[in-house]
């Protein structure tokens, strides 16, 4: 079992990371066309031929997860005879099939009319080696009883953009939190006993205090290098081969794609069994003992090694916290996953350069022992309890109903519980020590642990628990609360009833606003609701997975006169942009470069990019019934004043104008 996780966890971590390398090109990986060919007696063939670039392979329509899918649009004048299938032979391996120079596609389409166009879109997934990339997208139309129409190769348009007519906002939580688990990962049991090493190393090596002080310093950068640089490295690849845009959707697709979050979901859990003790994940020994070896050399060549074996010697125990770091870091903007592992590793390297720059505080540090391993599986429940996370922003983008609030609430209430009754010592883990009594400190950390719960759980009865606000999934998931009807009705039911005569709110069965507001999920619904009510229009650049929405709606939403301001002088469009939800295609947006958008998400994300110039979440544009924006937008912001005096000034500037 030891062999195998180191293994996988390498692979894990190499093939990620040259996922996001590969994944960044500008061109798309295959290059298609569409033609048409009459079979007699109304029947034609389309055909989808697809050039590969050198290198690459992609796959047929029967090899799995990684097949290549066709899906076509609905329409006028033809039915399809059959399913897709492929013209060119696949070189078989196995169960799969693969394309390494050319894929052709065919589909045969009955014509019920003089003539119609067919419509559609190729989806496939290209490796080149065993590096896969992301899938991509291609979309199609040719007619058919009236000559033909090529598509036109492109790759699909991004689910949404971080950056847009502005940076978006930084978020100096994750980089707390980074210091913070920096500082934690050097009380793991295999980064704590390293510190006595790293002592006698720089004791030992030093000709003069000054000549010390300078290696000790150097040790430290070295440190922070090995973990920031190779993660700014692939990040800048990827902006070089494929410019911001293309490193932007790279991030919000891991930041809201099923996918991604699910395998960092499994991830979590597999990182908290390592903390648990059920295995253990190492490099391969050959490569620490290396670089132990060149720690040997004298100068800066062995303060080098002697910082790369702590980072390949500590990976067990830093190697789960780094991922997680970087994982919650992707939902930010291009700099966040850099500026988020430089913090932890400053903070990870402080301790080590201060204990090499003065010895003496050597003696201060309790000895190694059972407690190290205790801190390990304290992290190990946290792992657990924010694994869930993911899951959480898969299941509202896709709208599963997996995960509702009262279910994501008692996973946690149980973890922490769990994890209370450990520092109780009421639960064992293979690798701890036995402990004839509870000290003062694990007494502490159980009456934090269980006041904690105690916090959560008037929350499965409806409580807002506003300090976990961004973290849990929103009040409108609930099935009950105290006092009140069914949540999940409550906002639809509102809207529908405040709107116009015979008018359905769109989207209102699955789209809810926060606190019972009434309003509205489509941009053109909302305006034209204005324009009757002679109001402007408040418009909410939200998402299912941002974390900073669900907090503004629980801190500043929440207050008295902001509701009233929004429920008696405003009509609300909360615009989701990372919402999959494949909307009818009268409501399908074509963007200036021709590509279709069919999901409400990718067309809410190209709204605010293109109409307003944001894209970061959250952002709020005050604007006139006709589509203008009276005020600046303004973003994440906890001041309840503020936002007040905000949605004040875009009544006076509409007031103005009329």
């Amino acid at each position: 079992m030891k062999i195998f996780m180191r293994i996988f966890f390498v692979s894990l971590l190499a093939g990620a990371m040259s996922c996001i390398a590969v994944s960044a090109q500008a061109a798309p990986t295959v290059k298609w066309k569409s033609s048409v060919e009459s079979l007699g007696n109304d029947r034609y063939e389309v055909v989808l031929s697809g050039k590969l670039l050198s290198g690459w392979h992609t796959y047929d329509l029967h090899s799995g997860y990684s097949s290549t899918a066709v899906s076509f649009d609905r329409g006028d004048g033809f039915v399809l005879d059959g399913e897709p299938y492929e013209i060119n032979e696949a070189v078989r391996k196995g169960d799969v099939g693969e394309y390494e120079d050319e894929i052709v596609l065919g589909q045969r389409v009955v014509l019920e009319s003089a003539s119609a166009v067919v419509r559609g879109t190729i989806t496939w997934m290209s490796c080149i080696g065993t590096e896969c990339g992301m899938p991509e997208e291609w979309n199609f139309s040719v007619e058919i009883g009236g000559g033909e129409t090529d598509g036109t190769a492109k790759n699909a348009e991004p689910e949404s953009v971080s950056k847009a007519g502005g940076a978006a906002p930084f978020d100096w939580a994750l980089v707390i939190e980074a210091i913070l688990w920096g500082f934690a990962a050097l009380l793991t049991p295999c980064v704590f006993p390293m510190v006595p090493m790293t002592v006698s190393f720089f004791i030992k090596g030093s000709e003069n205090k000054a000549a010390g002080r300078m290696k000790a310093l150097t040790y430290g950068l070295f440190i922070i290098a090995l973990y920031t640089l190779p993660i700014a490295a692939i990040i800048l690849i990827t902006r070089l081969v494929g410019g911001d845009a293309v490193t932007a959707d790279i991030f919000n697709w891991l930041a809201t794609h099923w996918l991604p979050n699910i395998i960092f979901f499994i991830v979590f859990m597999l990182f908290a069994a390592s903390f648990f003790g059920a295995f253990e994940i190492t490099l391969p020994s050959s490569l620490v003992n290396k670089s132990d070896r060149n720690s040997d050399k004298g100068g800066i060549v062995g303060i080098f090694f002697m910082a790369l074996t702590l980072v390949l010697v500590s990976f067990s125990c830093t190697g789960p916290i780094v991922g997680s770091v970087l994982i919650k870091s992707t939902a930010g903007e291009f700099w966040q996953p850099v500026i988020t592992i430089f913090a932890f590793s400053l903070a990870f390297a402080l301790p080590f350069t201060l204990f090499a720059l003065f010895p003496s505080l050597l003696k201060n540090l309790p000895k190694s022992g059972g407690w190290l391993n205790s801190v390990k599986v304290v992290l190990g429940f946290i792992e657990v309890a924010l694994g869930f996370k993911f899951l959480s922003v898969a299941d509202q983008t896709y709208h599963w109903g997996l995960l509702d609030r009262e279910v994501y609430l008692a996973i946690w209430i149980v973890c922490f519980s769990l994890l209370g009754l450990y520092l109780l010592g009421k639960l064992r883990f293979a690798h701890d020590s036995e402990t004839s009594y509870v000290s003062v400190t694990r007494l502490g950390l159980a009456i934090a642990v269980f006041s904690f719960v105690v916090y959560m759980i008037p929350g499965m009865w409806g409580a807002p628990l506003k300090a976990l606000s961004g973290y849990l999934p929103p009040i409108h998931t609930q099935d009950f609360v105290v006092g009140g009807s069914d949540v999940r009705t409550a906002a639809s039911d509102a809207a529908a009833r405040d709107a116009a005569p015979a008018e359905k709110v769109k989207y209102g069965d699955v789209l809810h606003l926060p606190h019972g507001l009434a309003g509205y999920f489509d941009l053109e619904q909302g305006l034209a609701a204005a324009a009757r009510e002679n109001k402007p229009v408040f418009i909410d650049i939200t998402g299912h997975g941002c974390v900073n929405c669900r907090e503004m709606e629980a801190r500043v939403w929440s207050d008295e006169e902001v509701q009233r301001i929004l429920r008696e002088d405003y009509v609300i469009v909360a615009l989701y942009t990372d919402d999959k939800m494949r909307v009818p295609s009268e409501d399908w947006l074509t963007t200036d470069a021709g590509d279709v958008l069919k999901t409400l998400g990718r067309i809410n994300s190209y709204i605010a990019r293109t109409r307003f110039g944001v894209n970061a979440q959250p952002n709020y544009i005050l604007a006139s019934p006709d589509g203008r924006q009276l005020v600046p937008a303004r973003g994440y912001d906890l001041s309840v004043e503020g936002f007040i005096e905000f949605l004040r000034s875009g009544i006076v500037a509409y007031d103005g104008r009329r």
